[in-house]
């Protein structure tokens, strides 16, 4: 085994990395449990853990088989306001507690960067006039004014946070157009550390992202609190089913035609509890969006996520959404 942190050189910087190359079976595991294999390497409490967590991922991938737990932190957490709100109403609590026990308060902190993006209590009574948006946000911020109230100073009250108010776009929107890097780096050790953009959130269709290569799935509220809190998802090492797509799609045809396909096939298969994971020449004949229109159709399906690869088409998106060209 070898978790040493090895350098990519990024223009003019130089960006440390774990890299999986120095685990035995890595080059034969899919993308989606190299991303896997990364992680618990890198996050791993000690060396005894990161050892036989890689041996789960690693022996469970070559059998093409699901394999035994593991602690998987994800890079960020994505809510939507239902079931952020109580999230942070949550962190609000442990603060009070903090302070009541002589504790300095400020310490209750997302450790992770957190994103709420209010946008499934939106309503729009008002349609068919060129008033619409303008009287529907009015109508908005009257009904929510406590609640919005609430999360201005939960935002300017926390580290790692980050809240887009109604009226910017769904939070699957949001995420895929701004919020998603591909890759983040953070410092350790006075290092800075790259590592894989992936994410849970409070929403099923969460999965969206994977439609520009970054891994992400959705969880129960709780699971996304105790991971913005620091503490890892313990989960089991998914088998990986691979969709291998040829051709393209014939003019005429939306990538909600192609999804639909996706989930009876896949319904008639039975990918419940797996990853599902996208390849083959086929694969770059789709746009971004259109793969993350597939991605988002997850949940009909069951399986945990449906994963597209990083390739020239991601960065051309990432480009086309303002993504700066160091990033990319």
């Amino acid at each position: 085994m070898n978790n040493r942190i090895d350098v990519l050189a990024v223009g003019d910087r130089s960006v440390g990395y774990y890299p999986v190359r120095g685990i035995d079976g890595a080059d034969k595991l899919p993308y989606s449990l190299r991303i896997l294999l990364e992680n618990v390497l890198r996050m791993a409490p000690d060396d005894d853990s990161a050892a036989r967590f890689a041996g789960r991922v690693v022996s469970a991938g070559l059998a093409g088989e699901q394999g035994g737990e593991i602690e998987y932190m994800p890079a960020r957490v994505l809510l939507q306001d239902f079931t952020g709100v109580p999230v942070f109403v949550d962190l609000a609590a442990m603060r009070e507690a903090a302070r009541d026990l002589g504790g300095d308060p400020s310490r209750i902190n997302p450790q992770i960067p957190l994103d709420l993006v209010v946008d499934h209590s939106v309503i729009a009574d008002v349609a068919g006039c060129p008033q619409a948006l303008e009287k529907n946000m009015e109508m908005e911020f009257a009904r929510n004014g406590e609640r919005y109230r609430f999360l201005k100073w939960a935002q300017e009250s926390f580290q790692n946070v980050r809240i887009v108010p109604p009226g910017a776009g769904i939070c699957h929107q949001i995420n895929v157009e701004h919020f998603a890097t591909g890759v983040m780096t953070k410092n350790e050790d006075g290092k800075e550390i790259a590592y894989f953009d992936t994410v849970v959130g409070t929403d099923s269709h969460t999965t969206t992202a994977n439609g520009i290569g970054v891994l992400s799935w959705g969880v129960g509220g709780i699971e996304a609190e105790a991971a913005a809190l620091g503490q890892p998802i313990t989960t089991l090492v998914p088998r990986v089913i691979g969709v291998h797509l040829t051709g393209r799609l014939s003019e005429g045809v939306s990538a909600m035609d192609a999804a639909l396909v996706f989930a009876q096939m896949l319904r008639a298969k039975g990918v419940v509890g797996c990853f599902v994971e996208c390849f083959g020449e086929g694969v770059g004949a789709l746009s971004a969006t259109q793969r993350a229109c597939i991605a988002n159709m997850t949940p009909e399906y069951g399986c945990t996520c449906t994963l597209f690869p990083v390739d020239d088409r991601t960065l051309e998106y990432l480009r086309l959404t303002g993504r700066d060209e160091e990033q990319v």
